[in-house]
């Protein structure tokens, strides 16, 4: 009996809590995506009884309801008639269940979307900067401020590379954030990394050194309007807000100007206008503005220090993290050296310490407790880094946009924060925190050891308590595979139309075999490190570790899927097997950047012929898993779907149908 799409629609409409609760609404290949007005209203019950409902769950703010290829858009039509509004595309829901959120979530998601992509240059720099750092404080002498256990050699060309490197990705982050930022902005991204060079010009007085500048009396200010208002000519090294607020600037200015400059002038006028008014209001006025908070809030932090009972050095130990995220704690060097000139050690450090040790081990909790191993394998080296004296991989890219994590680690930094009043905890010196921190807390080991389990284990034990993966919490019970099946069904058509409908009748399924589109390791689909493929629900098959970057077809016939961003290729063999070739794990987040296409949907190639040039060492570098699935998506229409494992070459038996 043929479904009733109106009355679906009808029944999906009142469980939702009708149309005034509907934000946006929009379909993909399997399923109705709604972002809701209020959560409160949905009947989840009456939502699971819906006429052609499969399942239901929620994801990225958004509530999806699985209807399956073919009947969702029918659904869909009569769903935004009957609601009286207008369907959008996944981009525009995406947007509404992003946007749904309070200022706070979508000032930490933009923060995360610039930071995710850069976290691998900052932690292979950081670790090593940690190590260096621990490494030249034990082989400094002591009359020269150092520990003096052994002497070291820092001329010699091994060690200059190796302070290169660590210097790398911090010494140039503005430049990073700058064109990370301007993609998430929407801009030109090498305009952003330009804006970000011009803010640590060595024009500048370096940030880091301002302190000595103003101490010897060398600071340069200069007038912005003689009599009324100057500004002191700093650098931004180690700052956050500025480089993003300025990049924003750009991207505003940019997008604009595009739209007014004549084309045969847009080329050069609108780079140009666009930077230098940019440069010009951030470091007029939104610059000189941050560093005068900067400014009141060291004066304030000085001040709690001298507040009885420790009750400063937990509040210090609180919002030590958070200053973090705006860069504030590059400033925090003034407080030590201030210290340090006045009582011969500073108080200051070990809390640092403290902050970054909890943040680590909140950060390694979401790692033993995650199911993704997206998220582990940015936990586990974000955390270490953490523990080396390194937290902005851990806090942007783990903790923070978490939330939880990252608030478990600052009651972790509290903790330790009161450990180091209770033990008037005292380094010797700056510029080492996390485990080596111990060697400026020399006389007082066990002092830092008890201070650093403290810390990390408050941290560890609160995350791992109260932290749950988003997509395990709270789903309608039997939603699970309803959910992993309609993934699946995404990973395939994610950016396609359903339009099998053009590509004539299906043939009806023969026993063939399907060529390895790529040569490399051949491994079972259940090895797969991605769940949705691994579980089956997709159907069997193969995957393949790919040694080279060319995809080539595994079988005659058209191609039947073509995903915008290039990640995956499926087509309907001349002996009715429809196969699909997803390259890559989590890929679709490239949006395209890898994948070169051969081919176009509709298009009849033989086997053999080239489909994809993929720049595998891209997808490396982003932190992603290269390995290439190729699924048989109608498996249920044969008897056996077998996969060959071990070293396969280029056309090479990969799946065997009969």
């Amino acid at each position: 009996m043929a479904l009733d799409y109106k009355q679906a629609a009808k029944e999906a409409l009142e469980a939702v809590g009708g149309p005034g609760n509907i934000v946006s609404a929009a379909h993909c290949a399997t399923r109705l995506r709604l972002v809701i007005a209020d959560d409160s209203k949905v009947d989840k019950k009456k939502l699971e009884d819906a006429v052609g409902a499969k399942g239901n769950f929620q994801a990225s703010g958004q509530l999806q309801i699985i209807y399956g290829t073919g009947t969702v858009d029918k659904v869909f039509d009569e769903f935004v008639a009957q609601a009286g509004i207008t369907g959008g595309s996944k981009a525009d829901v995406k947007q509404a269940a992003a946007a749904k959120g309070n200022g706070f979530q979508r000032a930490i998601k933009v923060l995360s979307d610039v930071f995710v992509p850069i976290i691998p240059a900052i932690v292979a720099s950081g670790m090593l900067m940690g190590i260096m750092s621990a490494l030249q404080y034990m082989g400094t002498p002591v009359a020269d401020g150092g520990a003096g256990f052994f002497a070291l050699d820092t001329s010699n060309v091994w060690w200059r590379i190796a302070s290169l490197i660590n210097a790398c990705a911090l010494g140039n982050l503005q430049i990073l954030l700058g064109f990370s930022a301007a993609t998430v902005f929407g801009g030109n991204p090498y305009l952003g990394a330009s804006l970000g060079a011009l803010l640590i010009s060595s024009d500048f007085i370096n940030a880091y050194s301002a302190s000595d500048a103003i101490a010897k009396g060398t600071m340069i200010t200069l007038d912005v309007i003689p009599g009324v208002y100057s500004i002191d000519w700093i650098g931004y090294q180690g700052h956050v807000i500025p480089i993003l607020v300025g990049v924003w600037i750009l991207c505003f200015f940019e997008k604009r100007l595009h739209k007014v400059v004549p084309e045969m002038f847009d080329l050069f006028l609108t780079p140009l206008l666009s930077v230098s008014l940019a440069a010009y209001i951030t470091i007029l006025f939104v610059g000189p503005v941050f560093v005068w908070l900067e400014n009141n809030i060291l004066g304030l932090l000085m001040f709690l220090l001298s507040v009885p009972l420790g009750i400063g050095y937990v509040i210090i130990g609180l919002i030590y993290s958070p200053s973090v995220v705006t860069g504030l704690h590059q400033m925090y060097t003034a407080i030590d050296v201030s210290m340090l000139a006045q009582y011969g050690v500073t108080y200051w450090l070990p809390i640092a310490s403290a902050a970054n040790i909890s943040q680590g081990g909140a950060c390694l909790a979401v790692a033993l407790k995650t199911r993704s191993e997206k998220t582990k394998s940015l936990a586990v080296p974000s955390g270490i880094s953490c523990l080396l004296g390194i937290t902005e991989p851990a806090i942007f890219g783990v903790n923070l946009p978490k939330v939880k994590p990252f608030v478990c680690g600052m009651i972790g930094s509290a903790c330790g924060a009161l450990c180091c009043y209770v033990f008037h905890l005292a380094a010797s010196g700056t510029g080492v925190t996390g485990i080596f921190g111990i060697l400026l807390c020399i006389t007082q080991p066990l002092q830092y050891v008890i201070m650093f389990a403290v810390a990390f284990g408050v941290a560890f034990g609160l995350t791992s308590t109260i932290y749950r993966d988003a997509e395990a919490q709270a789903e309608p019970a039997g939603q699970a595979l309803a959910e992993a099946k309609a993934a699946a069904d995404e990973a395939v058509a994610e950016e396609r139309s359903v339009e099998e409908k053009g590509a004539g009748s299906v043939p009806a399924p023969k026993a063939e075999v399907i060529a390895s589109p790529v040569a490399g390791k051949a491994i079972a689909m259940a090895d797969v490190k991605d769940p949705v493929f691994a579980s089956g629900a997709m159907g069997g098959g193969a995957a393949v570790v790919p040694s080279e970057g060319s995809v080539y077809a595994p079988v005659s016939g058209t191609i039947t899927v073509l995903a915008e961003t290039g990640h995956a290729i499926g087509l309907l063999s001349d002996n009715g097997a429809e196969v699909l070739i997803h390259i890559g794990i989590d890929t679709v987040t490239l949006k395209g950047g890898p994948f070169t296409p051969h081919t176009q949907v509709g298009a009849h190639v033989g086997k053999g012929d080239l489909l994809m040039d993929v720049d595998l060492d891209a997808i490396r570098a982003a932190g992603l898993d290269t390995t290439t699935m190729v699924v048989v998506t109608n498996t249920d229409d044969y008897g056996s779907v077998t996969g060959k494992t071990g070293q396969v070459g280029l056309g090479d038996d990969l799946v065997s149908l009969s």
